[in-house]
């Protein structure tokens, strides 16, 4: 299985522990080359974006409907044992549940849960989309394809962004999004939770205010599982790596990664 890696690479190298993201559903790692990748180079570290399979330009897109998020998980392992070494984790929504599963059986120096799928699964976000968009909702679930979801550009402002993105941009970001697996959501739904008592890595746990696939209280309920707070970014919806003030976000996770020093 042939995957994307975009790889950014600093001018200084200031430290030696490089970084890999895992991008969410419906998005691929197009998503943080628009501002992460180049943020943290510069700051020094080498930072890695992956393509999940059948996501980008990534293989796998013929049978996307069937990958699990094991297949993902496996993805994530493949690409660590390509790395001279174990990298720092950064997983957005899907990709934080991906990197939750991953930590069950591994050990990292560290991971940032960014805007991520709760360990109780998608459950209660599932019931907010059916109640906000019923039509969507129900052809995604008659055709097991998940794009219906996000299939225009007020679908994918109401998941992911805020009011306050430009309209030039929304278009430029929704025409990126794509299909996403359908297995893969069961599994997130109810048939392969996280199961944090396994997790020794240390985590941080990021949110947005204003996030409509995962509320705040969700954002806390996966620190608590981590025993850790989480920390709460005012007016900051799910993409909290594309929107207005990423750099704040950014800022936090290089913050923590120097506390920790890495």
């Amino acid at each position: 299985m042939k995957l994307e890696i975009i790889s950014k690479y600093p001018v200084d190298s200031l430290s030696s522990t490089p970084l890999l993201f895992v991008h969410g559903a419906w998005h691929a790692a197009w998503c943080w080359d628009v501002h992460f990748l180049d943020y943290f180079a510069q700051n020094g570290f080498t930072a890695h974006a992956i393509s999940l399979r059948g996501h980008g330009n990534s293989e796998g897109h013929s049978n996307l409907r069937w990958i699990r998020i094991a297949d993902y998980v496996e993805d994530v392992a493949k690409t660590i044992r390509q790395l001279p070494r174990p990298p720092v984790l950064i997983g957005h929504s899907m990709g934080g549940f991906v990197v939750q599963k991953y930590l069950e059986n591994a050990i990292a120096p560290a991971a940032v849960l960014l805007a991520s799928m709760p360990p109780a699964g998608v459950l209660a976000t599932s019931l907010r989309i059916a109640k906000r968009q019923p039509v969507a909702f129900a052809k995604a679930n008659l055709t097991l394809s998940l794009y219906p979801i996000v299939a225009t550009s007020q679908l994918a402002r109401e998941a992911f962004f805020s009011e306050g993105l430009a309209e030039e941009q929304l278009q430029t970001y929704a025409k990126r999004l794509q299909n996403e697996s359908y297995m893969g959501f069961l599994d997130t739904l109810i048939f392969n939770l996280p199961k944090p008592r396994r997790v020794k890595t240390p985590v941080l746990v990021l949110g947005g205010a204003r996030d409509n696939m995962f509320s705040p209280g969700e954002v806390e309920a996966t620190a608590r599982a981590y025993n850790t707070q989480p920390e709460i970014f005012a007016d900051m919806p799910h993409d909290m790596m594309l929107e207005p003030g990423w750099q704040t976000v950014a800022e936090r996770i290089l913050t923590w990664l120097k506390e920790l020093e890495l």
